[in-house]
């Protein structure tokens, strides 16, 4: 999904960004830097892109070369890393669980498309994610939301998992909530190593579905 401005909430943004700042979780910033203007960062990146470039020896007048530090920069401020902007949290509408739905809400399958912080490679991924309502029900595409937010940011994928737990945790006010995530890391399959066939997989699970074995075998069983 491409980042669109209308469904955005800075203000829920501020908050959970706080939450996890305050317990831990939140992605290494340097603030000042952060909140410089997307303008800025572009013509930036740009120029430290084209030293890069220039330092690989490649040659910089060459009709396909001459235009990429532009695009790697909007890639990078614009496409991949948008995800470390509180401004671009999502909305998340709830309703009150008037219906007292007390079972899972099981959404599985979602894509997960993130950079690896060590080598800015690709990580490709699927999360899946379980909550039991308390008094909270929240809108099932604000999951996929949610996590595609902390995905665009430079990640690692047992950050990236507890994240998307928190701010879950935060939203809806309950510790019932399980989330896995399936990773393929290219700095496994494109460089070191070079395996093509592994893939990570994390977790995080809390309340019930930590303490009740039953509860998280179910929710496995039905995201495989």
């Amino acid at each position: 999904m491409a980042l669109n401005k209308n469904k955005c909430d800075e203000k829920l943004g501020i908050e959970v960004n706080n939450y996890l700042k305050e317990i831990g979780k939140q992605t290494p910033v340097d603030e000042p830097f952060l909140q410089r203007d997307n303008d800025i960062k572009l013509i930036e990146v740009e120029k430290c892109f084209k030293e890069i470039m220039r330092t690989l020896g490649l040659d910089l007048n060459d009709d396909s070369l001459q235009d990429t530090p532009r695009r790697v920069s909007k890639m990078f401020v614009n496409e991949i890393f948008w995800g470390l902007k509180n401004e671009n949290f999502p909305k998340c509408t709830t309703v009150e669980n008037k219906m007292n739905y007390d079972e899972m809400v099981i959404e599985k399958n979602i894509t997960s498309m993130s950079a690896c912080e060590h080598h800015f490679v690709t990580i490709d991924g699927l999360a899946h994610i379980a909550y039991i309502p308390k008094n909270k029900v929240l809108g099932l595409s604000k999951l996929n939301r949610i996590v595609e937010y902390f995905s665009r940011r430079p990640q690692i994928q047992e950050r990236l998992t507890e994240q998307i737990y928190y701010a879950l945790h935060y939203i809806l006010e309950t510790d019932d909530i399980a989330v896995v995530i399936e990773g393929k890391h290219y700095c496994v399959k494109s460089r070191g190593v070079e395996d093509n066939n592994s893939s990570t997989i994390t977790s995080k699970m809390g309340g019930r579905f930590m303490t009740k074995p039953e509860l998280r075998k179910e929710f496995m069983d039905l995201i495989r």
